[in-house]
């Protein structure tokens, strides 16, 4: 076990937790957030993802110990909303109803939010292409593409 501090949605954390362990089971099973989930466990679908230093990282193969550091910013789906207010990116997906499971939204927003805050004028190609690596089994890509266009909107202005 080892200690190490966790700068999370702000709030700086300290966690006593294996070398080795994933910042997934940090997240979820040490601190109980509730937004990154696990999904294939190999970075392949985005269902884990969070952002580090505002870059989309799958929780589930990075290890605690590397973001373990006052450098390291982590942000959450858990820490988006202020208070009652929800990021517009959580808005939209509401609105446009982008969430049929909802297993896979986490990382489809995260990833979002990440892409519109380096790109706030991404085309629609450019979304496309930067959302590509992630996986939705109910099929609401459809939805999920009008949510992400609509918080550009709101996000740019």
């Amino acid at each position: 076990m080892s200690k190490m501090t966790l700068q999370i949605d702000g709030v700086s954390r300290e966690v006593d937790v294996p070398l080795d362990q994933p910042l997934l089971y940090t997240l979820t099973d040490q601190l109980k957030f509730k937004g990154p989930r696990f999904g294939c466990g190999l970075a392949q679908c985005g269902t884990c993802t969070v952002l580090v230093n505002n870059q989309p990282v799958r929780s589930c193969v990075t290890p605690t110990r590397a973001v373990a550091n006052a450098s390291s910013k982590i942000r959450t789906l858990d820490g988006l909303a202020k208070g009652d207010q929800l990021h517009p990116m959580q808005t939209a997906f509401i609105e446009e109803q982008a969430a049929q499971c909802g297993y896979c939204t986490n990382g489809w927003i995260m990833q979002s939010i990440a892409l519109l805050e380096k790109n706030p004028r991404a085309t629609d190609e450019q979304i496309i292409q930067g959302l590509d690596n992630l996986q939705c089994r109910c099929g609401s890509h459809l939805a999920i593409l009008r949510a992400v266009k609509k918080a550009r909107e709101t996000m740019k202005a």
